[in-house]
């Protein structure tokens, strides 16, 4: 019996999400009465018609309902409820750290570990940080072949390997909402509880998995960052795991403005985008190349040299592992 093996496009995970995988929309549930509300109706404009951020507004048939609930993609799980104003919605649709992760994927990083801790979760960031450093040095991309109609690469900036750290305060009620998205809906209990974890962010927005530190370990930071920069062979969104952050940001334009210029079309900051008041900047770990000496006892990196067969058995592996674990 013979196995044939279907060729898979040569463009990594996360850049193929960028390029083809739109964002799934959160609903924003509302009232049905709020629709003859002048003053609800002018706050909702902005969500309707051809709004950036990656939400659509449904009025519920309820008539009992008096507050807006916000929920996940393709999910019943509310991420948060209650009175809409000018300052909440702000608070729902866009934070400090949601503006620096998306001007780092603009930018080009691979993969953007959003570490969220309390007051004192700086050395969990850099033990994250420190394994990353390593395997930079030791990944590879999958080399591209320009003359593969399949594996041509969209708009946007220079594929290149690069992981990258951002520190998120679970103290801090600016990021509260973004937290919860980031935690997703099985794990709301992290920010509910105080739990520090971290989550890999790629592509749109797309968030792989989220894992307590306590349990996230050098190997599981391993398969899931090299998962998401070998070869995509599921070229369906559905069919892989994760789910999508609400960004404020429209994708296709500020993708298609890089080429020599400043990726800034990520919408300005609105006069209300924070809760209490201007934000302060965004703290950040830089993942600069360093010499590697040699790899510690939990690496498992011996099959990056391995191509063909065995490399797609374990993204295939990995992928399965995810899926579970998640």
């Amino acid at each position: 019996m013979s196995v044939q093996i279907a060729s898979a496009c040569t463009i990594p995970v996360f850049r193929y999400a960028l390029d083809r995988w739109e964002s799934d929309p959160f609903r924003l549930v509302v009232p049905k009465a709020w629709a003859t509300d002048r003053d609800k109706v002018k706050l909702l404009v902005p969500l309707r018609g051809n709004g950036v951020a990656n939400v659509l507004v449904e009025e519920s048939e309820d008539p009992a309902l008096d507050r807006a609930s916000l929920l996940f993609p393709h999910d019943d799980g509310v991420l948060w409820e209650g009175p809409l104003d000018p300052d909440t919605l702000a608070a729902l649709l866009d934070s400090p750290v949601r503006r620096e992760l998306v001007r780092r994927i603009l930018e080009g990083d691979s993969v953007v570990w959003v570490v969220a801790t309390k007051a004192g979760g700086e050395e969990e960031v850099e033990r994250i940080a420190s394994r990353l450093r390593f395997l930079e040095q030791v990944a590879e991309l999958p080399v591209q072949n320009p003359d593969d109609p399949d594996s041509q690469l969209g708009p946007g900036p220079d594929l290149k390997l690069k992981f990258t750290v951002l520190p998120l305060s679970l103290d801090d009620p600016a990021e509260r909402q973004f937290a919860a998205m980031l935690a997703g809906p099985a794990h709301q209990d992290y920010v509910k509880d105080g739990i520090p974890f971290a989550a890999p962010v790629f592509g749109r927005g797309r968030v792989l998995g989220a894992w307590a530190l306590e349990e996230l370990d050098d190997l599981m930071i391993e398969d899931t960052s090299l998962f998401l920069t070998g070869r995509c062979s599921c070229r369906v969104k559905n069919e892989n795991p994760g789910w999508d952050l609400l960004l404020k940001v429209d994708w296709e334009t500020a993708l298609a403005s890089i080429g020599g210029k400043e990726p800034a079309a990520v919408e300005k900051e609105s006069s209300a985008s924070s809760v209490e008041g201007k934000p302060g900047p965004v703290e950040t770990v830089v993942i600069a190349p360093v010499a590697v000496a040699g790899p510690s006892k939990n690496v498992g990196l011996s099959w990056v040299s391995l191509g063909g067969i065995g490399l797609a058995v374990i993204f295939a592996l990995a992928g399965w592992r995810l899926w579970r674990v998640r």
